[in-house]
């Protein structure tokens, strides 16, 4: 039997919006060409910059639109973001969060105590909120020119809504970095965190990026020196990836999930 692209590799890291569904609508047959993959021993994982979510409720919205998939295949940039303060941080430290309650509480599962006042704050995680607001961004201020460590959990300047593209988390992080002249680490694609960590919890020795963003799935593989797969059912197209520097292109272009089982 002719080995196919998805042979190439032992997991597949797939982004969700534009690659996998489209809003409330699965991308046509992405649940199968995902189905067939792991039913090869591919590990799989859904890796997006989104958190704002919990990742429970990425894999109910998953299993609604068709996708045979659990909790545990799913990792955010949330997730990311509190493992990376857990890293750098004592038990029990002092965090202020930006963000839903769905980050506080990834910042709690990893020992360390979420708060929402620059006092004996040590750290500040910044992650969307659709309710985030000056108050809270002047208390952040005043926590990361008082020396506390800065993560972002993505710097994704837009979000894509049913109205078009409104202010992502990125913009918000913009105005911190304005208003306190420095600069934040960051979790999510194309910073290489998120990514890495999802290759290592499948124990993936050859991980394949799947995505349909330029400028965070495949820039993300680019820095962590992964293989990756620009597929055309969302934002980049290929006529984007080809004006690319060559060691910025996608190692493969397909119109969509189902290039997976065909000759590479």
């Amino acid at each position: 039997m002719s080995e196919t692209l998805v042979d190439r590799y032992d997991a597949l890291l797939i982004d969700l919006d534009g690659t996998v569904y489209r809003g409330s609508e699965a991308v046509p047959g992405a649940a199968e060409a995902i189905a067939a993959a792991r039913s090869k021993g591919v590990g799989i994982r859904y890796v997006t910059n989104n958190a704002s979510r919990s990742p429970q409720a990425v894999a109910d919205h998953l299993v609604e639109l068709g996708f045979e998939t659990s909790v545990d295949e799913v990792s955010t940039s949330s997730q990311a973001g509190a493992a990376m303060l857990a890293e750098r941080l004592p038990k029990r430290s002092t965090v202020l969060v930006l963000g839903t309650k769905a980050l506080e509480a990834e910042v709690f599962k990893r020992g360390l105590i979420p708060t929402d006042t620059a006092e004996g704050a040590v750290a500040v995680l910044q992650g969307l909120s659709m309710d985030l607001g000056w108050r809270e961004l002047a208390e952040a201020a005043v926590a990361i020119r008082g020396g506390a460590l800065w993560v972002a959990c993505n710097v994704d300047v837009t979000l894509p809504t049913e109205r078009g593209l409104l202010p992502g988390n990125g913009s918000l992080v913009a105005a911190l970095k304005a208003a306190t002249d420095q600069e934040p680490l960051v979790a999510g694609k194309p910073a290489t965190p998120l990514l890495e960590q999802a290759a290592k919890d499948l124990g993936a020795h050859r991980p394949l990026v799947v995505g349909d963003r330029l400028d965070t799935d495949i820039l993300g593989a680019v820095n962590a020196g992964m293989d990756s797969l620009l597929v055309l059912t969302g934002v980049s197209t290929e006529q984007e990836a080809q004006a690319l520097p060559g060691e910025q292109r996608p190692t493969y272009v397909g119109a969509d999930l189902s290039v997976l089982h065909r000759l590479p």
